[in-house]
């Protein structure tokens, strides 16, 4: 099976961004470039309008409403899960990983 020829392009982006991306990938255990490719592949792959509208959104963990297991995504209230399972942290920021109907998997970055 011959390998699929890739594209190069720079990528500009703050430091902070970075570091976040930095972080989340070596937290998945991939390289930052497999990391942000595995993002964009999931985004601009054809699905419902959650899939192509909200995979890879950030979120602050202040939106995740714990009593309720309800977060508010542009304009629309969604269950949520988090990966993994744990409380959510107010101080941390999530990024919405997959979307299953009206819930919204996230994980923290």
């Amino acid at each position: 099976m011959a390998k699929e020829k890739q594209k190069r392009f720079l990528l500009r982006m703050d430091e902070s961004l970075f570091e976040k991306l930095s972080q989340a990938a070596t937290a998945d255990g991939r390289s930052i470039n497999a990391y942000i490719v595995n993002i964009l592949s999931k985004t601009a792959a054809p699905g419902n309008w959650e899939t192509r509208q909200l995979v890879g959104r950030t979120v602050p963990g202040t939106a995740l409403d714990a009593k309720t297991g309800l977060v508010l995504v542009a304009g629309i209230y969604y269950r949520y899960l988090l990966e993994p399972r744990e409380a959510p942290d107010a101080d941390a920021e999530y990024t919405i990983i997959e979307s299953n109907g009206n819930i919204l998997t996230f994980k923290k970055i």
